[in-house]
């Protein structure tokens, strides 16, 4: 299922940039095939850093919510059988249920015996897990937006030794056009960094935040759910 998001994700990410790049082209900037052939091969390199990019945050959007990770139905269920002090039960229904809940229900549930803090322990360090999964993740998103800049400055630079290499070579023949290629090189390249790392930086700490409201939301949850086994004092 992860793959074929994916799969969705990066079909409407390459839609979108091609849009973006056509609109780009209309106000004056070229026609896109001129755009993306003056960045060269490390422009390449950075429109499938875009692609990535894209594809990642379609698929954050639709996976990292709590309805997503945490089926209401099956927290019912979960209830329903702790209601019933079936917990051998419920414990075989996380395990075959793997998500954030379940998982960190999985872990608490065989110390019911050991006591309540041995159980809790158990859940806080599954919970941590979870929790550092979701924000690796979609860490990604911010690995792309570091990355595409200096992709970006090394086009650059790599353009502008272009561009003095043909000084060198052609002395005073030379002319604007045959520069044209190495600058083209360097001003396309650093505008493809910017256009990737500043969305992917955006959706990078929108997620973020979602990931860590999530996480309090789950744990919050499991908690209220093994309330009932802490031991009150009399």
């Amino acid at each position: 299922m992860r793959k074929s998001n994916l799969m969705i994700a990066a079909l409407v990410g390459i839609a979108l940039i091609s849009l973006s790049g056509t609109a780009f082209a209309q106000d004056g900037g070229g026609s896109l095939g001129d755009i993306i052939m003056g960045g060269g091969v490390i422009g390449w390199v950075i429109i499938l850093l875009s692609i990535v990019s894209l594809a990642l945050a379609i698929e954050h959007f639709v996976t990292i919510r709590r309805d997503k990770l945490v089926p209401p139905e099956l927290i019912d269920e979960i209830e329903a059988l702790f209601e019933e002090e079936e917990y051998q039960e419920a414990l075989e229904l996380c395990e075959s249920e793997p998500n954030y809940l379940t998982n960190i229900l999985s872990a608490g549930l065989p110390k019911i015996n050991a006591g309540f803090e041995a159980m809790e322990k158990a859940m806080d360090e599954v919970a941590e897990e979870e929790a550092i999964k979701l924000h690796q993740k979609v860490g990604w998103l911010s690995l792309i937006g570091n990355i595409a800049p200096m992709m970006g400055l090394f086009g650059t630079v790599y353009g502008m030794i272009q561009a003095f290499n043909e000084i060198t070579r052609l002395g005073q023949a030379v002319q604007p056009k045959d520069l044209s290629a190495g600058i083209s090189t360097a001003l396309i390249t650093t505008l493809f960094g910017l256009f990737v790392a500043m969305p992917s930086l955006f959706f990078f700490f929108v997620f973020r935040n979602k990931v860590i409201k999530v996480s309090l939301e789950i744990s919050a949850i499991a908690d209220d759910l093994v309330e009932r086994f802490r031991p009150h004092a009399s």
